[in-house]
């Protein structure tokens, strides 16, 4: 056989070996989101509040209150309300937010590119910071530069990340009128919320990128390759660096659901028209349609982010190809 056709075959193999790793994985994700849907339903049932005369507010009547439930269904046994709601929700109809009296599937998507545009600017602001202070401050330890670096995550981690959305709000858009504070409207108003976010996250990458960088400068094969006369910059980055993505890979998944998470705060504080405001304004309101929707879309995200880290995985390392071809 001709060496490019076997190298074709291989390719081709492995391609489709990861095809039918991914379909696992997905198919795996369904039950998880099932278990999601079911236990945040079962908890917005138990609700001890009357939802109808939230709903119907100041004109509630014991008429009106009767006549809301009925025509939500809330008559029906547990199991039959969650089946219907997930028979709607499978065929593409989310259903209509109990609050507004409008479609959730034009809220919800007017509200995703917000919330996607905030995960992906903090993640990527916690990887410009993150992964190069992180290296020199191992490269450098016990230096002036190293102890500092410390120092300053620390001090991140410890800040809440409302205070810190506050101060900045005071500062660059009260007193400097730098930033806008509130709204969606162009990157301008993403810059304070990219910060808030991603402040105490940049500390933890830089670290674990410290931790995990020293733990590879004391391998043989880095000392070896330093005996050999090999160049400083190629040590750093083909021989440790090559060597640590794999918990940073991680470090970065770990991120990723805790933006996700954190948008809830976030958004809130700057009034960004996302996914996070939205759940909590449903929860504020009881509008069930609303939070079941949001929550099973963070549920879906994190899963979705959790494949393509173990994906990952399998081109960073070789070794770990064949466990996830068996798994």
């Amino acid at each position: 056989m001709e060496p490019h056709v076997f190298c074709g075959s291989i390719l081709h193999i492995r391609g489709r070996t990861v095809l039918k790793y991914i379909a696992k994985r997905l198919l795996i994700l369904i039950p998880v989101l099932l278990g999601v849907s079911f236990l945040v339903f079962g908890i917005l049932a138990l609700m001890p509040s009357e939802v109808a005369a939230v709903q119907l507010g100041v004109s509630a009547t014991p008429e009106g209150i009767a006549q809301w439930n009925l025509d939500h269904g809330m008559n029906d046994p547990f199991l039959i309300r969650y089946f219907n709601y997930m028979k709607d929700l499978l065929t593409g109809n989310p259903g209509i937010s109990w609050s507004t009296n409008t479609p959730i599937a034009v809220e919800f998507a007017q509200r995703i590119p917000a919330t996607i545009s905030l995960a992906v600017g903090t993640i990527v602001l916690v990887i410009l910071i993150g992964v190069p202070v992180g290296i020199i401050s191992a490269v450098k330890q016990y230096s002036i530069f190293d102890n500092v670096t410390r120092l300053l995550a620390m001090l991140l981690t410890s800040i809440p990340a409302f205070w810190l959305g506050l101060v900045l709000i005071l500062k660059f858009s009260l007193d400097l009128n730098i930033f806008p504070a509130t709204g969606g409207g162009s990157m301008m108003h993403f810059i304070l919320p990219w910060i808030t976010l991603s402040a105490a996250m940049s500390a933890q990458m830089i670290r674990m990128t410290r931790s995990t960088m020293l733990e590879v400068i004391r391998a043989d094969y880095v000392q070896t390759a330093r005996a050999k006369g090999a160049k400083p910059m190629r040590v750093v980055f083909v021989h440790e660096l090559r060597n640590a993505l794999l918990p940073m890979i991680t470090v970065v998944g770990i991120i990723l659901g805790q933006t996700l998470g954190g948008a809830i705060v976030t958004e809130t504080i700057f009034a960004l028209p996302g996914v996070g405001t939205y759940l909590l304004q449903g929860i504020n309101k009881y509008d069930m349609p609303v939070v079941m929707i949001s929550v099973l879309f963070i549920a879906a995200m994190i899963g979705l982010i959790n494949l393509v880290i173990d994906i990952l995985y399998m081109y960073v390392d070789p070794r770990l190809r064949s466990q996830f071809v068996k798994n």
